[in-house]
């Protein structure tokens, strides 16, 4: 059993998982910092509910994400041992700083916010959600700052077979740092647009479907009340405001998305030019976005330029896209593919730290059919998400919703869309690198690069990886498992999720009702 594929999957399994918590953690905390902010400067009781409410998904998700995110560093000791020798001493900077800095600026002011309702003073209380969610971008930022650095190494230099960092502002102002960052902030806001959609459209059709609020004769919302403060007016204001919130920002986040995704493309096609090539099935030099390319099966394995056959392109725009012209043609894979040969060499050194494969051809062509449509699933999901949002704002504009249990159905699923745009766009990005682990940079000066055969663990058998794949895609499911139930459990129950005392005894006032040790400690559990 080959350790190096096992350990590619376990590592590929756990990220991508993980990966589903980041986004929305990240985009989900920057539009809590917004509703808060809103609360305490204009004092609606829609929005304290808004606050309460997203903030209890909030804190389900983010403790999720924090313990699927530890085993993430364990692997780079466990089964990528000579990946973490050779990268260690840049890796070390980023991966301390997000633990030391970022990580307990979240964990301890995000305890300090949970529990400090009503036990510390108001604009404290917004100041510690600030710094937490700042925590986050800026965890977010160190580790794309030690992601972007195997994509495109910058300030180091090679000593003893090892990357030693020369610059440590050159790893931090790495470029392809700077455009991966704000499309995964963009890509994070889109998930959190769509979820404040999807929820809020559910809440409320529910308060057509019992009853409470109806339309005029022009179709313009007429708001009721059940007689419960958990059903009145204040409830319909809180979703009403996190559906446009919603709907708004998923559409911003989506050009947000498309606008850096341009730019990096661009990047990309100079640094990972046979990435790009491969994304397009771009076999030859030419000018043309495939819209559509098919494998024949001809050669009976894995796809290869002799097995595809285009369907329908666009003349031009692949040139657009790579250098904002529609006429320079863009060099395909059969042009590129020598060129990583002359550069890299056509077989693995004789070195045992590549075992078995020591010797072997090295095949430079990723796995067309993952980065083709990698690429073209993460737009299109973007795109479903982006078209989602802004039929919503159309159909949402006279203040409710329809009651048509098929739209509601719909506008569920759409929270899925950026969940899978981001993940496909991961995807895309990581196997489109192979067959390294730290990509060259065709072009530039620094050719310090790390094979993927040469960055698994030595003395680590292929069973004792598929031992530990298997049990932690058994705890991982479980743990999907349990963030499902109790996110669609705390959905259900609307904005008395996050705020119990709304469905305290109407006979109680609200002084006795609001007091911190039956609050917080509500809010919190």
């Amino acid at each position: 059993m080959d350790p190096l594929e096992v350990a590619r999957w376990q590592f590929g399994i756990t990220t991508v998982y993980h990966f589903l918590m980041v986004p929305l953690t990240i985009g989900l905390g920057i539009v809590l910092v917004a509703m808060q902010s809103a609360w305490h400067r204009t004092g609606k009781e829609h929005y304290l509910r808004m606050t309460k409410f997203w903030g209890k998904i909030f804190m389900i998700n983010f403790i999720m994400g924090v313990a699927t995110g530890l085993v993430q560093e364990f692997q780079f000791g466990m089964a990528w041992s000579e990946y973490s020798r050779f990268v260690g001493d840049v890796f070390g900077a980023p991966l301390a700083m997000e633990a030391l800095i970022a990580f307990f600026l979240e964990s301890v002011f995000i305890g300090i916010w949970v529990f400090g309702w009503g036990r510390v003073n108001p604009r404290i209380h917004l100041a510690v959600l600030w710094l937490a969610v700042l925590g986050s971008v800026i965890s977010a930022y160190f580790i794309l700052a030690a992601n972007a650095f195997m994509q495109h190494p910058v300030g180091i230099e090679l000593v003893d077979g090892r990357a030693e960092m020369v610059d440590f502002w050159a790893v931090m102002t790495n470029p392809t740092l700077l455009i991966h960052f704000p499309h995964t902030i963009f890509g994070a806001l889109a998930v959190a647009g769509s979820m404040l959609l999807g929820i809020a459209w559910y809440h409320l059709w529910k308060r057509r479907k019992d009853g409470i609020d109806t339309v005029d004769e022009q179709g313009y919302v007429v708001v009721g009340s059940s007689g419960s403060k958990a059903r009145d007016e204040a409830d319909y204001r809180g979703w009403r405001s996190s559906f446009r919130w919603g709907g708004w920002i998923a559409i911003v986040a989506f050009l947000g998305t498309a606008f850096t995704g341009h730019t990096q493309a661009q990047m990309m096609i100079e640094q990972q030019p046979l990435k790009m090539a491969s994304a397009e099935a771009a076999c030859h030099d030419g000018t043309g976005f495939s819209v559509l390319s098919v494998a024949s099966g001809d050669s009976g394995g894995a796809t290869t330029c002799d097995d595809v056959v285009g369907v329908f392109e666009i003349p031009g725009l692949l040139s657009f896209l790579a250098h904002n012209d529609f006429t320079t043609p863009v060099e395909g894979v059969n042009t590129l593919i020598p060129k990583y040969e002359e550069a890299f060499g056509t077989h693995l050194p004789d070195d045992p730290r590549y075992g078995e494969r020591a010797g072997a051809e090295i095949e430079y062509l990723p796995i067309m059919e993952v980065t083709y449509w990698g690429f073209r699933l993460m737009i299109t999901f973007g795109g479903i998400a982006a078209l989602a949002a802004a039929i919503g704002l159309f159909i949402g504009r006279k203040g409710t919703v329809p009651y048509d249990k098929t739209l509601m159905n719909m506008a569920w699923l759409s929270i899925l869309a950026p969940f899978a745009a981001n993940s496909t766009g991961w995807i895309f990005t990581e196997m489109g690198r192979q067959p390294f682990t730290v990509a060259p940079n065709l072009n530039g000066i620094d050719q310090v690069w790390q094979f993927t055969a040469a960055a698994v663990s030595p003395g680590v058998s292929g069973e004792e990886i598929l031992f530990s794949l298997i049990a932690l895609t058994l705890i991982y499911a479980l743990l999907l498992v349990v963030e499902i139930v109790l996110l669609v459990r705390y959905t259900r129950g609307g904005h008395p999720a996050g705020m119990p005392e709304l469905l305290a005894d109407e006979q109680h006032d609200d002084d006795d009702r609001d007091k911190p040790s039956s609050d917080v400690l509500s809010f919190a559990y």
